[in-house]
């Protein structure tokens, strides 16, 4: 490595350590290698280290470089490697991209050309980015490489082929709208790329593109970074220096995770635990007075957010879930549909024997308010053992908590003033 590349890179780390500490700490936990330039085509990371190509490197600003340090470093301790599951692995890969680049331009990093971005996506986790992808065209490429997965060495597919931005050819909706070279340095961008162009670096060699990572190495990574997230936090919180949209996302990260369905469950067995009644029992037994099981009927109600942002496809699993348990625990369910006001077609009701499933009639797609639901509640005759309400919990809620317990099913990162919150991603 060069001295001017090395007194640039030791600058960019310890300047986002000064001004930036969350993401500095991050970093530092990164070991900075050279790589050999025939694998490594801009900047890499496999959880375990910060890979880059020192003749992309050398045609960064400084600014340029404090980024995409950082967006390796976010990509570990968001643990992207260990979050896919199921997933496509090019689309997980644009998806985690375009999750952690708008966090890091809002925080007042300065991207470099071809780093994948959409203002829709501010805010929203790489789990929800994902499926609003599906048409991108396969094509579009992440700047960097991801080298956490199998699927690496086989596929150029999310593997940084380069420094240029993907074409648009207007064949999606998401493709039109990419911003793949930022302008905010629109002066120096192009000399730089022509520089590039004109003056290779010779081949330097470097280090050989690491092996993906076993199921070992992903679990204890995973944990690993974590436990480095919440450090890193702690530190810019002492400091004053956590950003609004970094702050949201840590607390969210570090939420405990457990499965929505053994919570949801957890929660309907807890109410339906029959009562004991403590009557005198007849004199032939004893003077002793012994609780005696009185088994009861669970009534449960379950609040629909129709307002658009929940799908049709996850109320039918959501609800699926509730079927699934509701026999278990003999529980009569009322549902209710609501997005700024109750579907007139509802309430339907089902008891323990039928089949809780989505009505066909069921409409929305309004604004959103809660309070509809709680108040048909209070001007029934009687309160129900738990009311569990679906929803992103973007809306308003009523100002009072009712007196009856109340679990949110919440798809999203947003907070619910009462109650019982359950994430469902």
């Amino acid at each position: 490595m060069s001295t001017d590349l090395d007194t640039k890179l030791s600058a960019a780390r310890t300047r986002l350590i000064l001004d930036k500490p969350f993401l500095g700490a991050l970093v530092l936990r990164l070991p900075m290698i050279a790589a050999d330039p025939k694998w490594c085509k801009t900047t890499a990371t496999d959880a375990r280290a910060f890979y880059y190509n020192p003749n992309y490197m050398d045609g960064l600003t400084l600014d340029q470089t404090q980024f995409m340090l950082a967006h390796e470093a976010l990509h570990c301790a968001l643990s992207h490697f260990a979050r896919r599951e199921h997933r496509a692995k090019h689309r997980w890969d644009l998806a985690c991209d375009l999750a952690i680049n708008p966090l890091l331009v809002k925080d007042g990093l300065k991207p470099p050309p071809g780093a994948l971005y959409l203002d829709q996506f501010d805010g929203l986790t790489a789990e929800e980015i994902y499926p609003a992808i599906a048409d991108m065209d396969d094509e579009t490429e992440t700047l960097d490489q991801h080298l956490y997965d199998q699927e690496n060495s086989s596929s150029g597919r999310g593997s940084g082929q380069g420094n240029s931005p993907p074409q648009q050819g207007g064949q999606s909706e998401a493709k039109s709208h990419i911003n793949a070279i930022f302008s905010m340095n629109a002066s120096n961008s192009p000399s730089q790329q022509e520089k590039q162009k004109a003056e290779p670096a010779p081949d330097r060699g470097g280090a050989p593109q690491p092996p993906p990572l076993s199921e070992t190495e992903r679990e204890q990574l995973s944990v690993q970074w974590q436990q480095r997230l919440a450090g890193a936090a702690q530190q810019a919180l002492q400091a004053g220096k956590l950003g609004g949209g970094l702050a949201r996302l840590v607390d969210h990260l570090l939420q405990p995770q457990l499965p929505w369905r053994m919570l949801l469950a957890k929660y309907m067995t807890a109410v339906s635990r029959d009562d004991y009644n403590y009557t005198r029992p007849s004199r032939r037994e004893g003077q002793a007075i012994f609780p005696s099981l009185r088994g009861t009927q669970v009534d449960i109600v379950v609040a629909l957010d129709t307002s658009g942002s929940v799908s049709v496809d996850e109320m039918r699993e959501f609800m699926s879930e509730i079927d699934a348990i509701k026999g278990q625990v003999r529980a009569r369910v009322t549902l209710h549909a609501c997005d700024a006001e109750l579907a007139e077609a509802g309430p339907w009701e089902f008891e323990p024997w039928e089949e809780f499933k989505l009505p066909d009639d069921l409409k929305g797609g309004g604004g959103t308010r809660f309070a509809p639901v709680f108040d048909w509640v209070h001007r029934r005759d009687r309160q129900p053992d738990l009311l569990v309400y679906f929803t992103d919990a973007e809306g308003e809620f009523p100002a009072q908590e009712p007196f009856y317990p109340v679990l949110w099913l919440v798809k999203g990162k947003a907070k619910v003033p009462w109650g019982q919150r359950v994430q469902l991603n």
